[in-house]
């Protein structure tokens, strides 16, 4: 059995919902996604991301098989929040290990 690893990344901002929105629709015209105002699922062929839009923070939960897999995930995310939050200084989440 194969052990995932998982990376979980924040970003304080009180237009989360906003960037979990447009990231999704934006993922969604490669990969499978589902979301809503407050939560987002996307499947990468590499691994996959939970979404979590608060008041205060975008969350992300990454998943993946292998450090290539959720280095690659955390790249997509990072390189198109950096698009969507320019306004506000964004250049990538701050990521932490969960399996530490």
């Amino acid at each position: 059995m194969q052990v995932e690893i998982i990376d979980r990344g924040q970003f304080q901002t009180e237009h989360a919902s906003r960037y979990l929105q447009q990231l999704c629709k934006h993922l969604a015209h490669k990969i499978e996604v589902q979301f809503d105002e407050t939560s987002g699922t996307a499947q990468f062929p590499f691994g996959s991301a939970t979404l979590t839009a608060t008041p205060e923070q975008l969350d992300v939960v990454l998943t993946a098989a292998n450090e290539e897999g959720l280095e690659r995930s955390r790249r997509a995310i990072d390189s198109h929040l950096e698009t969507f939050a320019f306004r506000e200084g964004y250049t990538k989440m701050n990521w932490i290990s969960l399996l530490d």
